[in-house]
């Protein structure tokens, strides 16, 4: 057994172990053991893969030992990166969801479905992150798709189906978009095989050229929900339960992101849609914060973040330099942890409180003092504040658009600066809401919001064209004049905190094997600061081999002989 047997271990492990789960649906035990098992060992095996690649570089295996039909799987810097964070995140959630699944006493967790779908999940990404040619890449997304839906509509509600429905439908059609791609690339080149696209690529006229990079462009940009191809995403994973939506925010855009990052360096390196990523960055970045700051629920505030901080990411791909690769790599590593860590913990506040609604929110710090802390960490950390790796991250990419010296890219550093801010502002206004006003103040403000509503006609210069209503300085959306409504009617039909302490007392306590989970992943993002350099170093290295396509295309041509 040599080395690179390892490589096709972190797409078998989760596969044959959704096979096990599905043999093993009689004994949820039975298949939560598989589960751990077999993502502890993705880890393991993740681990040695990152050792190996930094050391001796790519490791390729061509599956079935067929160089001319065979699939090819490529292990470089980045894809061993990507491998290991997704491998520990996944094996987070999956802790989660059982504690989830125990906690609730498996009332809305089908666990017999659950667990092949989710190492099928696991399988999805992993061979995402190791294919070495698009009609494999192809696959991988497919897989994602096919388990993304079973998850996203676990417990057959309304909201879910209607919001599975949703993401499926985008997703169709970037996939049909990605096969009429394949297509045209394998008529002009003749293969789908990455390494001998990049070589191949060359001989083809510039239009040509620009035509194939723009399908793959737009492709990816669904799947990694660039704004403005991020429209689907707000309403797509916030009704999910709670760890579906943290592995899908996470981890699974990022997938597209590295799709990105693989087919802007190795088949259209010299950036020449740079100008336009750059454009698509800022509008990420911009749109992304305002329309977070605009929510009143901690779930859409969350997703809108995500399209927000997409952008720092495409931000480092359309630099095309090293320091701009190295930034964006740190950074998509960084943010799959922090982002599934808060949604993690607004999970939690979602069971504990019963809602994620801002305005039925309040006196949770004195509830639950540790949800505050890993909330209060993991949020400055997503903001950027030093010396959290958030801010390693963003430092990293403003010193690439200042190296830079472009109009552009300047541009997007100050775009990213304010973006940062604004990233500080939402998640504080969430923090002092949900965690420091108590309860009772929190209801006050119901009832005030539902009566000036009630006195104000259409025609008073307080209420917007669109039902907002304003109060005080403050303006309230329609949704949330009518979450007051609902708050404060007569017959209760949907509480808020402080009347759920009247009627119920103290919430329960936080439940261990959930909260352990969250807190394991707030204390990974914590330690990437504390390796931020090592990691970092790493990161340059790894921008080194994707801005020199000589080391993979070498490794790919090596083992075909």
């Amino acid at each position: 057994m040599t080395i690179t047997s390892l490589v096709p271990l972190p797409v078998l492990l989760p596969l044959l172990g959704s096979g096990a789960a599905l043999m093993l649906f009689r004994y949820p035990k039975a298949q939560r053991l598989v589960s751990v098992v077999v993502l502890a060992l993705v880890v393991v095996v993740a681990a040695v893969l990152l050792v190996v690649v930094d050391q001796e570089g790519p490791q390729v295996v061509w599956l079935g030992g067929w160089s001319e039909l065979g699939v090819a799987l490529v292990a470089d810097r980045l894809a061993a990166l990507m491998l290991l964070v997704s491998a520990i995140v996944t094996l987070a959630v999956l802790l989660y969801s059982l504690g989830q699944g125990i906690s609730d006493s498996n009332r809305s967790a089908p666990v017999s479905i659950y667990h092949p779908t989710f190492l099928t999940l696991v399988a999805g990404v992993s061979n995402a992150f190791l294919a070495g040619d698009l009609f494999n890449l192809f696959v991988s997304f497919e897989i994602l798709l096919f388990a993304s839906y079973v998850l996203l509509t676990l417990g057959g509600t309304g909201g879910r189906i209607r919001a599975g429905t949703i993401y499926v439908v985008v997703n169709a059609l970037s996939s049909m978009l990605f096969l009429i791609t394949i297509a045209a690339i394998y008529a002009a080149v003749g293969t789908l095989n990455l390494a001998q696209i990049a070589v191949r690529l060359d001989d083809l006229p510039d239009a040509t050229q620009l035509m194939l990079h723009l399908l793959l462009l737009v492709t990816f940009s669904i799947k990694a929900a660039v704004f403005p191809l991020s429209l689907w995403l707000p309403d797509s994973y916030p009704t999910a339960p709670a760890p579906v939506t943290a592995v899908f925010a996470g981890l699974l855009t990022k997938v597209g992101v590295y799709a990105i990052i693989r087919t802007e360096t190795l088949l259209f390196p010299g950036g020449e849609l740079r100008t336009l990523l750059m454009v698509f960055a800022m509008a990420s970045m911009l749109i992304g914060i305002l329309g977070a700051i605009a929510q009143s629920d901690m779930k859409r505030l969350l997703s809108f973040t995500l399209v927000s901080h997409i952008g720092y990411m495409i931000f480092g791909i359309g630099l095309a330099s090293g320091a701009g690769m190295a930034g964006a790599v740190f950074y998509v590593a960084h943010h799959i942890t922090i982002q599934t860590a808060l949604f993690l913990v607004v999970g939690l506040i979602e069971r504990q409180a019963g809602s994620t609604a801002l305005l039925r929110l309040g006196g949770l710090a004195r509830l639950f003092p540790l949800l505050g802390v890993l909330f209060f960490v993991a949020g400055m950390n997503l903001a950027g504040i030093p010396p959290l790796s958030g801010f390693i991250g963003k430092v990293g990419l403003l010193e690439a658009g200042i190296a830079d010296g472009g109009a552009m890219a300047w541009t997007l550093v100050v775009a990213g600066t304010v973006t940062s801010l604004l990233t500080l502002y939402a998640v504080a206004k969430s923090w002092s809401l949900a965690f420091w006003r108590s309860p009772q103040e929190a209801h006050a403000m119901a009832e005030e919001l539902a009566v000036a509503d009630g006195v104000q006609t259409a025609d008073s210069p307080s209420v917007g064209r669109r039902g907002q209503v304003r109060l005080d300085t403050t303006s309230y959306d329609a949704g949330e004049v009518r979450e007051a409504g609902a708050i404060v009617d007569g017959d209760r039909p949907d509480r808020d905190l402080h009347q759920r302490l009247e009627d119920d007392g103290m919430p329960t306590r936080l439940p261990v094997l959930m909260t352990a989970p969250a807190a394991a992943l707030v204390a990974v993002s914590v330690a990437i600061t504390v390796v931020a350099g090592p990691l970092y170093a790493y990161t340059e290295r790894a921008a080194l081999d994707l801005m020199d396509r000589g080391s993979y295309t070498s490794a790919v041509d090596e083992a075909a002989r």
